[in-house]
């Protein structure tokens, strides 16, 4: 079984800030992918940037996902004050009780649709400065998020079971 802190807190600024450019770093790449694959495809728009572009974009999104990473903390601080469902949820999971397979199911759908916008946005708002030329229709950036959804699910697929195997190896060494 997990040890669980006697007393648990809720997630720090630098907590919700890492795990947002972690997760904001997989769906940017993920999404620049599916928005590249979804103009391909459908044979409409023009999306298709060089190494470079991609990562002078990138340096411009990480300000964006702080700031996506503090607006989320104050609305979630809101809505759930010294974050009691947060901290009951992180203890089911830890326990095994809730979410066994994704780390959050509805997250990511929701997550990852809502990346490629946001990615979609950030390549065309650093068009002028990149000198990339992007033309992403909005039927475009709908078809690579939906086809982002299974990146999404893919990655919180992998972190729980990565959560299953490692409690798996905790409860055996205690054995």
């Amino acid at each position: 079984m997990t040890e669980l802190p006697k007393k648990p807190v809720a997630p720090s600024v630098w907590v919700w800030i890492l795990v947002t450019l972690l997760w904001g770093s997989v769906f940017y790449a993920t999404s620049t992918w599916m928005l590249k694959t979804a103009a391909h495809l459908l044979a409409q728009g023009v999306f298709d940037p060089a190494g470079g572009v991609v990562l002078t974009v990138y340096l411009l999104y990480v300000p964006v996902l702080i700031a996506v990473a503090l607006a989320a903390m104050v609305v979630k601080n809101l809505i759930d004050p010294g974050s009691l469902k947060q901290i009951a949820r992180h203890q089911a999971v830890a326990k095994g009780t809730r979410e066994r397979y994704f780390v959050s199911f509805a997250g990511s759908i929701a997550t990852s649709f809502i990346f490629t916008i946001m990615t979609a946005l950030m390549h065309g708002a650093a068009a002028p400065l990149t000198g990339a030329v992007v033309e992403l229709p909005a039927k475009t950036v709908i078809v690579a998020a939906l086809l982002n959804i299974a990146a999404g699910l893919a990655a919180s697929m992998l972190v729980g079971i990565i959560f299953m195997v490692t409690r798996a190896v905790k409860g055996a060494g205690k054995g």
